[in-house]
């Protein structure tokens, strides 16, 4: 089965085809372009270059997955509002997957011990979760100030949240840095395998959005 990864949770763009069979997750073509302001105009066509990379059109795809966040309300949307209009116009079933889970399965794969992990948050805030030796999340999502993360059980850190505060999260690993289209493939892939019902995407924004209106912050 055929599936469409997308994740616009971050300053990354991340758009993949993968193949999901009974006992391994493959890529059949994947691309990420870092572009915080560019989630609307990148989105689309690495989506159909992932199409193409695969040999496949829409009509081939049995489930779209999309990173849920937690992220900032602008680009996160692009996302959702995209998986969302893909699965109802093929009447196939999208799910939904946290992003930071998509990155604590990465790094813990390549530690021995619990792990945390960061995105940027903006404000001078991350958006942070602890995850055990499996991979499963064991506390968040959660958006706090760096200085407020709980870091005494993990034994490595990453993400692009805890780059950009190295006085905070020393040794902080370049990689995984952005949620990969691999990772929320296999999050997602139980479900893909068993026929499981469509989900309703809703995002993790964790607080309202930055929009004000008439010196008020407006509910949206």
């Amino acid at each position: 089965m055929l599936i469409l990864v997308m994740d616009t949770s971050t300053p990354a763009v991340t758009a993949g085809v993968y193949e999901v069979g009974a006992d391994a997750v493959t890529c059949r073509g994947d691309s990420q372009v870092v572009d915080g302001r560019g989630h609307g105009e990148q989105l689309a066509p690495m989506i159909d270059k992932a199409l193409r990379a695969a040999g496949s059109r829409t009509k081939d795809l049995s489930a779209v997955v999309a990173g849920l966040g937690p992220g900032p309300f602008t680009g996160l949307r692009v996302g959702l509002v995209t998986a969302a209009s893909m699965s109802h116009a093929l009447d196939i079933p999208s799910y939904g997957v946290c992003s930071l889970d998509a990155l604590g399965l990465t790094l813990a794969e390549s530690c021995a011990g619990k792990v945390v992990v960061a995105t940027d948050a903006r404000r001078k805030e991350v958006y942070w979760g602890l995850y055990g030796v499996d991979g499963g999340r064991l506390d968040g999502p959660n958006v706090d100030k760096p200085a407020q993360v709980s870091l005494a059980e993990a034994v490595a850190v990453a993400g692009d949240g805890a780059l950009l505060y190295p006085e905070v999260f020393p040794g902080a690993r370049d990689e995984p840095r952005y949620p990969s289209a691999e990772a929320l493939a296999r999050l997602a892939a139980d479900r893909v395998r068993t026929g499981a019902p469509t989900e309703t995407l809703t995002p993790l924004y964790l607080r309202r959005p930055d929009v004000h209106v008439g010196g008020r912050q407006q509910r949206l």
